[in-house]
């Protein structure tokens, strides 16, 4: 059957080389917190789920899904999405970041 995949936001840590790194793009069934797709440690290419993951939310009011007129995730824009450490864009024509992904059938 088809799932529906929702965007939430993950904390990584990779054991092997001491790093921890966060992303936007963690890719959850939607109503629940089962990741989808892992990412990969920049320097060993080891296959990680989040250890901690959350919805993403405004900083303005701390909603998930808000009305505001400015948007304000806690998310860095100048930060681009890494397709290579992705698993689930990696080797794809698209990014997670330049496809409307919100409701991703797969």
């Amino acid at each position: 059957p088809f799932q529906f995949l929702e965007q939430k936001y993950g904390y990584y840590h990779c054991k092997d080389c001491n790093i921890r790194w966060e992303s936007a793009y963690v890719w959850c069934v939607q109503g629940t917190n089962k990741v989808y797709f892992k990412q990969f440690c920049r320097t060993c290419q080891k296959s990680y789920n989040p250890y901690r993951v959350e919805a993403i939310t405004c900083q303005s009011c701390k909603q998930t899904r808000c009305s505001c007129s400015i948007k304000l995730r806690h998310i860095d824009p100048k930060r681009p999405h890494r397709q290579d450490l992705c698993g689930r864009c990696k080797g794809k024509r698209l990014s997670c970041d330049s496809t409307f992904s919100f409701k991703y059938i797969i």
